[in-house]
């Protein structure tokens, strides 16, 4: 875990490259955009959305998830990766291409997630008793 202090805060950098199974982060989908949704739905790629709901924090107003319930990402290849990553990185939604991360800090499901960010909690926690 990289630890930058800026401000009196603290950043944490979480290194997506260090990560083992790239695949774990979309165990459960995300919440996107409805106008990115509408872009992906366009390039005709296999998978879907659920959910459609009101949101004023997405720039549409509206947010789709890319699972139904707790199921994994409807656009996950049988490799574990991201189809649409996989035909144009620019069109992966915003909200994958920044998570670990939710509005600049650590999201609070990184914890359960992101393997980097687990294993991270265990060697501070690990170092403090020490």
């Amino acid at each position: 875990m990289k630890n930058k202090k800026n401000n009196k805060t603290e950043k944490i950098v979480i290194d997506c490259l260090k990560c083992r199974n790239q695949a774990d982060c979309c165990r459960f989908g995300a919440w996107i955009d409805l106008e990115e949704a509408k872009k992906i739905l366009a390039l005709g790629i296999k998978g879907d959305f659920f959910h459609l709901e009101i949101d004023k924090e997405f720039p549409s107003g509206f947010k789709v998830g890319t699972s139904y319930e707790d199921e994994p990402c409807a656009f996950q290849d049988v490799d574990g990766l991201c189809r649409i990553h996989k035909i144009d990185y620019d069109l992966k939604p915003v909200t994958c291409k920044e998570f670990p991360y939710e509005n600049g800090k650590i999201a609070p499901i990184a914890d359960v997630l992101c393997v980097v960010h687990r294993s991270n909690i265990k060697k501070t926690k690990s170092g403090k008793k020490k």
